[in-house]
Protein backbone atom coordinates (compact mmCIF):
# COMPACT_ATOMS: atom_id res chain seq x y z
CA UNK A 1 0.00 0.00 0.00
CA UNK A 2 3.06 2.18 0.37
CA UNK A 3 3.43 2.65 -3.06
CA UNK A 4 -0.72 3.47 -4.08
CA UNK A 5 -1.38 6.86 -4.84
CA UNK A 6 -4.30 9.09 -3.29
CA UNK A 7 -5.56 11.33 -6.52
CA UNK A 8 -6.20 15.00 -5.96
CA UNK A 9 -8.30 17.64 -7.65
CA UNK A 10 -7.19 20.47 -9.72
CA UNK A 11 -9.11 23.40 -7.97
CA UNK A 12 -8.05 27.17 -8.67
CA UNK A 13 -4.89 26.33 -10.23
CA UNK A 14 -3.63 24.07 -6.87
CA UNK A 15 -3.69 20.59 -6.08
CA UNK A 16 -6.08 19.75 -3.30
CA UNK A 17 -7.56 16.46 -1.67
CA UNK A 18 -10.85 16.11 -2.01
CA UNK A 19 -13.48 16.36 0.66
CA UNK A 20 -14.83 13.01 0.34
CA UNK A 21 -14.49 9.63 2.14
CA UNK A 22 -15.36 7.71 -0.74
CA UNK A 23 -12.93 6.68 -3.05
CA UNK A 24 -12.34 4.03 -6.12
CA UNK A 25 -9.50 1.61 -6.73
CA UNK A 26 -7.16 1.95 -9.81
CA UNK A 27 -5.68 -1.31 -11.17
CA UNK A 28 -3.01 -2.31 -13.19
CA UNK A 29 -4.95 -4.44 -15.88
CA UNK A 30 -1.86 -6.09 -16.33
CA UNK A 31 -1.19 -7.55 -13.01
CA UNK A 32 -4.18 -7.36 -11.12
CA UNK A 33 -2.36 -4.90 -8.50
CA UNK A 34 -3.60 -1.48 -6.93
CA UNK A 35 -1.71 1.38 -7.78
CA UNK A 36 -3.91 4.76 -6.91
CA UNK A 37 -7.06 5.42 -5.26
CA UNK A 38 -9.61 8.30 -6.82
CA UNK A 39 -11.24 10.58 -4.20
CA UNK A 40 -15.09 10.05 -5.21
CA UNK A 41 -16.10 13.61 -4.82
CA UNK A 42 -19.48 15.30 -4.69
CA UNK A 43 -21.64 18.24 -4.56
CA UNK A 44 -18.77 20.50 -2.40
CA UNK A 45 -15.96 19.53 -4.53
CA UNK A 46 -17.68 20.17 -7.36
CA UNK A 47 -18.77 23.64 -5.89
CA UNK A 48 -15.51 24.26 -5.43
CA UNK A 49 -14.64 24.23 -8.67
CA UNK A 50 -17.02 25.88 -10.26
CA UNK A 51 -17.08 28.73 -8.33
CA UNK A 52 -12.84 28.86 -8.87
CA UNK A 53 -13.38 29.06 -12.71
CA UNK A 54 -16.70 31.22 -12.47
CA UNK A 55 -13.89 33.78 -11.05
CA UNK A 56 -11.08 33.43 -13.87
CA UNK A 57 -13.64 33.17 -16.51
CA UNK A 58 -13.77 37.20 -16.98
CA UNK A 59 -10.14 37.81 -17.20
CA UNK A 60 -9.95 34.64 -19.92
CA UNK A 61 -13.08 35.85 -21.75
CA UNK A 62 -11.19 38.60 -22.34
CA UNK A 63 -7.35 37.65 -23.44
CA UNK A 64 -7.34 37.86 -26.95
CA UNK A 65 -8.15 34.69 -28.91
CA UNK A 66 -4.19 34.68 -29.92
CA UNK A 67 -2.96 34.74 -26.87
CA UNK A 68 -5.23 31.63 -25.51
CA UNK A 69 -3.96 29.87 -28.89
CA UNK A 70 -0.48 30.57 -27.38
CA UNK A 71 -1.12 28.50 -24.45
CA UNK A 72 -2.07 26.03 -26.37
CA UNK A 73 1.22 26.30 -28.48
CA UNK A 74 3.28 25.64 -25.69
CA UNK A 75 0.82 22.89 -24.28
CA UNK A 76 1.30 21.04 -27.52
CA UNK A 77 5.24 21.35 -27.46
CA UNK A 78 4.82 19.88 -23.98
CA UNK A 79 2.72 17.52 -24.44
CA UNK A 80 5.13 15.75 -27.73
CA UNK A 81 8.47 16.15 -25.10
CA UNK A 82 6.70 14.29 -22.62
CA UNK A 83 4.67 11.79 -24.78
CA UNK A 84 6.22 8.91 -24.15
CA UNK A 85 6.05 9.62 -20.36
CA UNK A 86 2.18 10.01 -20.45
CA UNK A 87 1.74 7.17 -22.64
CA UNK A 88 3.76 4.55 -20.22
CA UNK A 89 1.29 6.44 -17.39
CA UNK A 90 -1.52 5.68 -19.80
CA UNK A 91 -0.44 1.87 -20.07
CA UNK A 92 0.46 1.46 -16.57
CA UNK A 93 -3.72 2.45 -15.56
CA UNK A 94 -5.50 0.67 -18.76
CA UNK A 95 -3.07 -1.80 -20.04
CA UNK A 96 -3.01 -0.32 -23.74
CA UNK A 97 0.54 -1.51 -25.09
CA UNK A 98 2.91 0.86 -25.00
CA UNK A 99 2.66 1.36 -29.13
CA UNK A 100 -1.50 2.31 -28.55
CA UNK A 101 -0.74 4.66 -25.63
CA UNK A 102 1.55 6.57 -27.98
CA UNK A 103 -0.62 6.53 -30.28
CA UNK A 104 -3.76 7.73 -28.72
CA UNK A 105 -1.20 10.72 -27.43
CA UNK A 106 0.04 11.86 -30.78
CA UNK A 107 -3.91 12.22 -31.75
CA UNK A 108 -4.35 14.40 -28.98
CA UNK A 109 -1.53 16.54 -29.77
CA UNK A 110 -3.29 16.59 -33.01
CA UNK A 111 -5.81 17.92 -31.23
CA UNK A 112 -3.83 20.79 -29.74
CA UNK A 113 -2.91 21.23 -33.05
CA UNK A 114 -6.80 22.19 -34.55
CA UNK A 115 -6.76 24.41 -31.55
CA UNK A 116 -4.10 26.41 -31.82
CA UNK A 117 -5.90 27.69 -35.18
CA UNK A 118 -9.41 28.41 -33.44
CA UNK A 119 -8.50 32.23 -33.97
CA UNK A 120 -9.24 31.79 -37.69
CA UNK A 121 -12.58 29.80 -36.94
CA UNK A 122 -13.30 32.69 -34.28
CA UNK A 123 -13.59 35.47 -36.97
CA UNK A 124 -17.69 37.20 -37.19
CA UNK A 125 -19.61 38.45 -40.43
CA UNK A 126 -19.79 41.64 -41.46
CA UNK A 127 -22.10 43.50 -43.62
CA UNK A 128 -22.03 47.45 -44.47
CA UNK A 129 -25.08 49.24 -44.97
CA UNK A 130 -27.23 46.39 -44.44
CA UNK A 131 -29.64 49.17 -43.98
CA UNK A 132 -29.33 52.98 -44.74
CA UNK A 133 -26.54 53.92 -42.66
CA UNK A 134 -26.49 50.32 -40.72
CA UNK A 135 -24.11 48.26 -40.18
CA UNK A 136 -24.66 44.54 -38.87
CA UNK A 137 -22.16 42.22 -37.60
CA UNK A 138 -22.14 38.85 -35.60
CA UNK A 139 -19.48 38.21 -32.92
CA UNK A 140 -19.07 34.55 -30.89
CA UNK A 141 -18.75 34.89 -27.21
CA UNK A 142 -17.44 31.72 -24.86
CA UNK A 143 -20.17 30.05 -23.06
CA UNK A 144 -18.48 30.31 -19.41
CA UNK A 145 -17.77 27.62 -17.05
CA UNK A 146 -18.13 24.06 -19.04
CA UNK A 147 -17.35 20.67 -18.22
CA UNK A 148 -15.81 16.96 -20.04
CA UNK A 149 -17.17 13.23 -18.50
CA UNK A 150 -14.65 11.20 -20.23
CA UNK A 151 -14.51 7.55 -20.51
CA UNK A 152 -11.78 5.18 -19.45
CA UNK A 153 -10.71 3.54 -22.85
CA UNK A 154 -8.46 6.56 -24.00
CA UNK A 155 -7.33 8.02 -20.98
CA UNK A 156 -5.01 10.38 -22.55
CA UNK A 157 -6.62 11.25 -26.25
CA UNK A 158 -10.83 12.11 -25.15
CA UNK A 159 -10.23 14.51 -23.00
CA UNK A 160 -8.12 16.35 -25.82
CA UNK A 161 -11.32 15.99 -28.10
CA UNK A 162 -12.79 18.77 -25.39
CA UNK A 163 -10.70 21.08 -23.81
CA UNK A 164 -8.39 22.48 -26.13
CA UNK A 165 -10.71 23.74 -28.03
CA UNK A 166 -13.12 24.80 -25.08
CA UNK A 167 -10.46 26.49 -23.71
CA UNK A 168 -8.82 28.45 -26.65
CA UNK A 169 -13.04 29.38 -27.26
CA UNK A 170 -12.34 31.49 -23.87
CA UNK A 171 -14.36 28.97 -21.99
CA UNK A 172 -13.07 27.88 -18.37
CA UNK A 173 -13.12 23.98 -18.40
CA UNK A 174 -13.88 21.28 -15.86
CA UNK A 175 -12.97 17.94 -16.47
CA UNK A 176 -14.51 15.01 -14.51
CA UNK A 177 -11.91 11.65 -16.26
CA UNK A 178 -13.20 7.97 -15.59
CA UNK A 179 -12.22 7.59 -12.10
CA UNK A 180 -11.04 3.92 -12.93
CA UNK A 181 -8.10 5.53 -14.55
CA UNK A 182 -7.22 9.20 -13.35
CA UNK A 183 -3.19 9.71 -14.08
CA UNK A 184 -2.95 10.23 -17.04
CA UNK A 185 -5.24 13.07 -17.07
CA UNK A 186 -3.62 14.26 -13.88
CA UNK A 187 0.32 14.24 -16.18
CA UNK A 188 -1.60 16.04 -19.09
CA UNK A 189 -3.39 18.47 -16.89
CA UNK A 190 0.89 19.64 -14.75
CA UNK A 191 1.68 20.26 -18.53
CA UNK A 192 -1.03 22.68 -19.18
CA UNK A 193 -0.04 24.18 -16.19
CA UNK A 194 3.77 24.57 -16.91
CA UNK A 195 2.62 25.47 -20.77
CA UNK A 196 0.83 28.51 -18.79
CA UNK A 197 -3.01 28.43 -18.29
CA UNK A 198 -4.39 30.66 -15.41
CA UNK A 199 -5.44 29.31 -12.19
CA UNK A 200 -8.97 28.26 -12.36
CA UNK A 201 -9.03 28.44 -15.78
CA UNK A 202 -8.60 24.31 -15.84
CA UNK A 203 -9.81 21.86 -13.12
CA UNK A 204 -9.92 18.46 -12.64
CA UNK A 205 -12.85 16.86 -9.84
CA UNK A 206 -13.04 13.24 -9.52
CA UNK A 207 -15.50 10.54 -9.10
CA UNK A 208 -18.55 8.58 -9.97
CA UNK A 209 -22.09 9.35 -10.51
CA UNK A 210 -22.44 11.50 -7.67
CA UNK A 211 -20.08 13.79 -9.09
CA UNK A 212 -21.47 13.87 -12.47
CA UNK A 213 -25.39 14.91 -11.24
CA UNK A 214 -23.61 17.65 -9.62
CA UNK A 215 -22.11 18.81 -12.20
CA UNK A 216 -25.34 18.23 -14.75
CA UNK A 217 -27.16 20.07 -12.46
CA UNK A 218 -25.01 22.83 -11.28
CA UNK A 219 -26.75 26.07 -12.47
CA UNK A 220 -23.51 28.13 -13.52
CA UNK A 221 -21.85 25.10 -15.65
CA UNK A 222 -22.93 26.07 -19.21
CA UNK A 223 -22.41 22.74 -21.46
CA UNK A 224 -21.18 19.15 -21.00
CA UNK A 225 -19.36 16.78 -23.20
CA UNK A 226 -19.30 13.03 -22.49
CA UNK A 227 -18.18 9.76 -23.85
CA UNK A 228 -19.19 6.67 -22.27
CA UNK A 229 -21.82 4.21 -22.78
CA UNK A 230 -25.19 5.05 -24.36
CA UNK A 231 -27.52 4.51 -20.88
CA UNK A 232 -25.16 7.06 -19.10
CA UNK A 233 -25.09 9.38 -22.83
CA UNK A 234 -28.80 9.56 -22.47
CA UNK A 235 -28.88 10.10 -19.01
CA UNK A 236 -25.85 12.77 -19.07
CA UNK A 237 -27.97 14.45 -22.17
CA UNK A 238 -31.30 14.68 -20.59
CA UNK A 239 -30.42 15.68 -17.42
CA UNK A 240 -28.51 18.02 -18.69
CA UNK A 241 -30.69 19.40 -20.96
CA UNK A 242 -33.48 19.34 -18.72
CA UNK A 243 -31.04 21.99 -16.22
CA UNK A 244 -30.81 24.18 -19.14
CA UNK A 245 -27.36 23.12 -20.28
CA UNK A 246 -25.91 22.00 -23.86
CA UNK A 247 -25.09 19.15 -24.57
CA UNK A 248 -23.06 16.95 -26.34
CA UNK A 249 -23.51 13.07 -25.21
CA UNK A 250 -21.18 10.27 -27.31
CA UNK A 251 -22.84 6.97 -26.50
CA UNK A 252 -21.75 3.40 -27.00
CA UNK A 253 -21.67 1.50 -30.93
CA UNK A 254 -21.54 -1.40 -32.80
CA UNK A 255 -19.66 -0.96 -35.99
CA UNK A 256 -20.38 -3.35 -38.96
CA UNK A 257 -17.70 -4.60 -40.94
CA UNK A 258 -18.96 -5.23 -44.37
CA UNK A 259 -17.18 -7.76 -46.48
CA UNK A 260 -17.79 -7.88 -50.25
CA UNK A 261 -17.05 -11.14 -52.52
CA UNK A 262 -14.70 -8.93 -54.62
CA UNK A 263 -12.62 -7.79 -52.08
CA UNK A 264 -8.90 -7.99 -51.57
CA UNK A 265 -8.82 -10.85 -49.07
CA UNK A 266 -4.95 -10.00 -47.04
CA UNK A 267 -5.65 -6.17 -46.90
CA UNK A 268 -9.13 -6.64 -45.56
CA UNK A 269 -8.11 -9.24 -43.01
CA UNK A 270 -5.12 -6.88 -41.76
CA UNK A 271 -7.79 -4.19 -41.67
CA UNK A 272 -10.66 -5.72 -39.71
CA UNK A 273 -7.69 -7.61 -37.18
CA UNK A 274 -6.38 -4.05 -36.16
CA UNK A 275 -10.17 -3.07 -36.21
CA UNK A 276 -11.37 -5.57 -33.47
CA UNK A 277 -8.47 -6.39 -31.27
CA UNK A 278 -6.51 -3.06 -31.58
CA UNK A 279 -6.98 -1.25 -27.80
CA UNK A 280 -7.77 -5.25 -26.59
CA UNK A 281 -11.48 -4.24 -28.39
CA UNK A 282 -11.95 -1.39 -25.59
CA UNK A 283 -13.02 1.51 -28.30
CA UNK A 284 -15.91 2.61 -30.02
CA UNK A 285 -14.69 2.57 -33.42
CA UNK A 286 -13.75 -0.85 -33.08
CA UNK A 287 -15.17 -2.98 -35.37
CA UNK A 288 -17.47 -5.15 -33.73
CA UNK A 289 -19.36 -7.05 -36.28
CA UNK A 290 -18.24 -8.94 -39.17
CA UNK A 291 -20.96 -9.47 -42.18
CA UNK A 292 -19.47 -11.91 -44.74
CA UNK A 293 -21.62 -11.06 -47.69
CA UNK A 294 -22.38 -14.33 -50.35
CA UNK A 295 -19.73 -16.86 -50.86
CA UNK A 296 -16.73 -15.22 -49.45
CA UNK A 297 -17.34 -16.34 -45.91
CA UNK A 298 -15.70 -19.69 -45.63
CA UNK A 299 -12.62 -18.07 -47.29
CA UNK A 300 -12.70 -15.12 -44.68
CA UNK A 301 -13.24 -16.76 -41.46
CA UNK A 302 -10.16 -19.24 -42.13
CA UNK A 303 -7.67 -16.44 -43.27
CA UNK A 304 -8.72 -14.87 -40.55
CA UNK A 305 -8.48 -17.06 -37.87
CA UNK A 306 -4.94 -17.81 -39.31
CA UNK A 307 -4.04 -13.99 -38.53
CA UNK A 308 -6.19 -14.04 -35.01
CA UNK A 309 -3.89 -16.76 -33.95
CA UNK A 310 -1.00 -15.23 -34.24
CA UNK A 311 -1.69 -12.16 -31.87
CA UNK A 312 0.25 -12.26 -28.55
CA UNK A 313 -1.33 -11.48 -25.26
CA UNK A 314 0.41 -10.72 -22.33
CA UNK A 315 1.47 -7.90 -19.69
CA UNK A 316 2.23 -4.42 -21.21
CA UNK A 317 3.48 -2.89 -18.20
CA UNK A 318 6.94 -4.03 -18.93
CA UNK A 319 9.22 -2.09 -20.69
CA UNK A 320 9.54 -3.12 -24.39
CA UNK A 321 7.34 -5.91 -23.98
CA UNK A 322 7.09 -7.74 -27.08
CA UNK A 323 3.19 -8.59 -26.91
CA UNK A 324 0.43 -7.45 -29.42
CA UNK A 325 -2.20 -7.46 -27.03
CA UNK A 326 -3.56 -6.41 -23.38
CA UNK A 327 -5.40 -6.78 -20.84
CA UNK A 328 -8.79 -5.38 -20.79
CA UNK A 329 -9.73 -2.83 -17.52
CA UNK A 330 -10.86 -4.65 -14.93
CA UNK A 331 -11.90 -8.03 -13.46
CA UNK A 332 -15.26 -7.14 -13.76
CA UNK A 333 -15.03 -6.07 -17.10
CA UNK A 334 -13.14 -9.57 -18.12
CA UNK A 335 -16.20 -11.52 -16.70
CA UNK A 336 -18.48 -8.94 -18.75
CA UNK A 337 -16.54 -10.15 -21.64
CA UNK A 338 -16.28 -13.78 -21.13
CA UNK A 339 -20.25 -13.53 -20.55
CA UNK A 340 -20.49 -12.54 -23.78
CA UNK A 341 -18.39 -15.66 -25.14
CA UNK A 342 -20.44 -18.44 -22.99
CA UNK A 343 -23.87 -16.56 -24.27
CA UNK A 344 -22.60 -16.91 -27.78
CA UNK A 345 -22.07 -20.52 -27.00
CA UNK A 346 -25.18 -21.76 -25.12
CA UNK A 347 -27.10 -19.81 -27.97
CA UNK A 348 -25.75 -21.99 -30.63
CA UNK A 349 -22.86 -19.90 -32.61
CA UNK A 350 -19.25 -21.72 -33.12
CA UNK A 351 -16.81 -20.68 -31.01
CA UNK A 352 -13.64 -20.54 -34.10
CA UNK A 353 -11.10 -19.21 -31.65
CA UNK A 354 -11.47 -18.98 -27.87
CA UNK A 355 -9.93 -15.95 -26.09
CA UNK A 356 -11.53 -17.92 -22.87
CA UNK A 357 -8.39 -20.02 -22.51
CA UNK A 358 -5.84 -17.58 -22.68
CA UNK A 359 -3.23 -17.94 -20.41
CA UNK A 360 -0.47 -15.57 -19.25
CA UNK A 361 2.64 -17.30 -17.74
CA UNK A 362 4.17 -14.09 -15.81
CA UNK A 363 0.54 -12.23 -14.72
CA UNK A 364 -1.52 -14.96 -13.57
CA UNK A 365 -3.64 -11.76 -11.90
CA UNK A 366 -4.60 -9.86 -14.97
CA UNK A 367 -7.38 -9.43 -16.38
CA UNK A 368 -6.74 -11.36 -19.36
CA UNK A 369 -8.86 -12.44 -22.32
CA UNK A 370 -7.79 -13.49 -26.18
CA UNK A 371 -8.81 -12.94 -29.24
CA UNK A 372 -12.31 -14.27 -29.95
CA UNK A 373 -13.56 -15.31 -33.11
CA UNK A 374 -17.26 -16.67 -33.36
CA UNK A 375 -18.57 -17.90 -36.35
CA UNK A 376 -22.62 -18.61 -37.89
CA UNK A 377 -23.37 -16.24 -35.68
CA UNK A 378 -27.48 -15.02 -36.03
CA UNK A 379 -28.56 -11.53 -36.29
CA UNK A 380 -30.69 -11.99 -33.30
CA UNK A 381 -27.72 -13.73 -30.74
CA UNK A 382 -26.83 -11.34 -28.04
CA UNK A 383 -23.13 -10.75 -29.55
CA UNK A 384 -24.50 -9.72 -32.74
CA UNK A 385 -26.76 -7.16 -30.74
CA UNK A 386 -24.81 -5.74 -28.08
CA UNK A 387 -21.91 -3.49 -27.53
CA UNK A 388 -19.07 -6.36 -25.82
CA UNK A 389 -16.58 -3.47 -26.01
CA UNK A 390 -13.98 -6.35 -25.50
CA UNK A 391 -11.22 -8.62 -28.25
CA UNK A 392 -14.50 -10.44 -29.18
CA UNK A 393 -15.56 -10.51 -32.80
CA UNK A 394 -18.88 -12.37 -34.31
CA UNK A 395 -19.62 -13.00 -38.17
CA UNK A 396 -23.14 -12.78 -39.23
CA UNK A 397 -23.47 -14.45 -43.31
CA UNK A 398 -25.56 -12.38 -45.41
CA UNK A 399 -26.64 -13.11 -49.28
CA UNK A 400 -26.22 -9.61 -50.57
CA UNK A 401 -25.44 -5.96 -49.70
CA UNK A 402 -29.13 -5.23 -49.20
CA UNK A 403 -29.21 -7.91 -46.63
CA UNK A 404 -25.79 -6.34 -44.83
CA UNK A 405 -27.52 -2.99 -44.92
CA UNK A 406 -30.91 -3.99 -43.96
CA UNK A 407 -28.91 -5.67 -40.52
CA UNK A 408 -27.71 -2.29 -39.99
CA UNK A 409 -31.03 -0.25 -40.20
CA UNK A 410 -31.84 -2.87 -37.79
CA UNK A 411 -29.19 -2.36 -34.93
CA UNK A 412 -29.52 1.06 -32.31
CA UNK A 413 -26.56 2.33 -32.77
CA UNK A 414 -25.19 4.34 -35.25
CA UNK A 415 -21.31 5.32 -34.72
CA UNK A 416 -19.16 3.76 -38.04
CA UNK A 417 -19.69 0.72 -40.56
CA UNK A 418 -16.71 -0.35 -43.39
CA UNK A 419 -17.24 -1.90 -46.25
CA UNK A 420 -14.39 -3.96 -47.88
CA UNK A 421 -14.93 -4.42 -51.58
CA UNK A 422 -13.24 -3.17 -55.28
CA UNK A 423 -17.00 -2.14 -56.38
CA UNK A 424 -17.25 1.57 -56.69
CA UNK A 425 -20.97 1.08 -56.94
CA UNK A 426 -21.31 -1.09 -53.90
CA UNK A 427 -19.32 1.10 -52.00
CA UNK A 428 -21.12 4.43 -53.03
CA UNK A 429 -24.39 2.44 -52.13
CA UNK A 430 -22.70 1.45 -49.05
CA UNK A 431 -21.69 5.09 -47.91
CA UNK A 432 -25.19 6.78 -48.67
CA UNK A 433 -27.35 3.99 -47.66
CA UNK A 434 -25.93 1.67 -44.33
CA UNK A 435 -27.02 4.03 -41.55
CA UNK A 436 -24.11 4.71 -39.14
CA UNK A 437 -22.42 8.10 -38.90
CA UNK A 438 -19.00 7.47 -39.91
CA UNK A 439 -17.94 5.65 -42.94
CA UNK A 440 -14.79 3.77 -43.85
CA UNK A 441 -14.31 1.95 -47.17
CA UNK A 442 -11.52 -0.54 -47.27
CA UNK A 443 -10.46 0.68 -44.05
CA UNK A 444 -10.85 -0.79 -40.23
CA UNK A 445 -11.65 2.15 -38.34
CA UNK A 446 -13.15 5.30 -39.72
CA UNK A 447 -12.13 7.89 -36.59
CA UNK A 448 -11.89 11.11 -37.94
CA UNK A 449 -9.12 13.30 -37.82
CA UNK A 450 -8.78 16.30 -35.62
CA UNK A 451 -10.25 18.56 -38.71
CA UNK A 452 -13.23 16.50 -38.64
CA UNK A 453 -16.44 15.92 -36.41
CA UNK A 454 -16.74 13.13 -34.67
CA UNK A 455 -20.34 12.00 -35.87
CA UNK A 456 -22.01 9.34 -34.41
CA UNK A 457 -25.50 8.62 -35.36
CA UNK A 458 -29.22 7.05 -33.32
CA UNK A 459 -28.08 5.61 -30.24
CA UNK A 460 -24.43 6.38 -30.56
CA UNK A 461 -24.92 10.28 -29.91
CA UNK A 462 -27.26 12.41 -28.11
CA UNK A 463 -27.05 16.15 -29.01
CA UNK A 464 -27.05 18.40 -31.89
CA UNK A 465 -23.48 19.55 -32.71
CA UNK A 466 -20.43 17.19 -32.49
CA UNK A 467 -17.73 16.74 -30.96
CA UNK A 468 -13.78 17.52 -32.73
CA UNK A 469 -13.38 20.58 -35.45
CA UNK A 470 -15.37 23.06 -36.39
CA UNK A 471 -18.37 21.76 -34.47
CA UNK A 472 -16.49 21.90 -31.45
CA UNK A 473 -15.63 25.14 -31.79
CA UNK A 474 -19.92 25.78 -32.15
CA UNK A 475 -20.64 23.76 -29.14
CA UNK A 476 -18.22 26.30 -26.88
CA UNK A 477 -18.77 29.42 -28.02
CA UNK A 478 -22.66 31.43 -28.53
CA UNK A 479 -23.20 34.08 -31.54
CA UNK A 480 -24.53 37.79 -31.02
CA UNK A 481 -25.81 39.68 -33.66
CA UNK A 482 -24.78 43.62 -33.11
CA UNK A 483 -26.96 46.15 -35.84
CA UNK A 484 -25.17 49.68 -35.39
CA UNK A 485 -26.13 53.24 -36.95
CA UNK A 486 -23.69 56.73 -36.27
CA UNK A 487 -25.49 59.73 -37.05
CA UNK A 488 -23.14 62.59 -38.88
CA UNK A 489 -23.75 66.16 -36.97
CA UNK A 490 -24.69 67.38 -40.37
CA UNK A 491 -27.97 64.30 -40.50
CA UNK A 492 -29.50 65.35 -37.06
CA UNK A 493 -33.08 67.68 -37.69
CA UNK A 494 -33.43 68.54 -34.04
CA UNK A 495 -37.00 69.78 -34.88
CA UNK A 496 -38.15 66.69 -36.32
CA UNK A 497 -40.61 65.29 -34.03
CA UNK A 498 -39.28 61.94 -32.75
CA UNK A 499 -42.43 60.20 -34.01
CA UNK A 500 -45.70 60.92 -35.89
CA UNK A 501 -48.20 59.04 -37.71
CA UNK A 502 -46.64 57.42 -40.81
CA UNK A 503 -43.21 57.91 -39.69
CA UNK A 504 -40.81 54.99 -38.80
Amino acid sequence: MADVVTCKCLIGGQWTEARTERFADVWNPSTGELIARTPLCANEDVDRAVRAAQAAFPAWRDTPPPDRARVMFRFRNLLERNADDVARICTREHGKTFAESRASVQRGVEMIEFACGLPSLLVGENTRNIAPNVDAETVRHPLGVVAGITPFNFPAMVPLWMYPNGLTCGNCFILKPSERVPLSSIRVAELLLEAGVPEGVFSIVHGDKTCVDALLTHPDVKAISFVGSTAVAKHVYETGTAHGKRVQAAGGAKNHMVVMPDAELHPTVRGMLHSAYGCAGERCMAGSLAVAVGDVADELVAHFADEVAKIRVGRTDVPEAAVDMGPVISRQHLDRVLGYIDSAEREGAKIVLDGRKVKVANSPEGFFVGPTIIDHVQPEMTVAREEIFGPVLPFVRVKTLDDAIALGQRCQYGNGAVIFTNSGPAARKFKHEFPAGMIGVNLGVPAPMAWYPFTGWRNSFFGDLHIQAREGMLFYTQQRMIMTRWFEPAQIDKHDPVWRPGKS
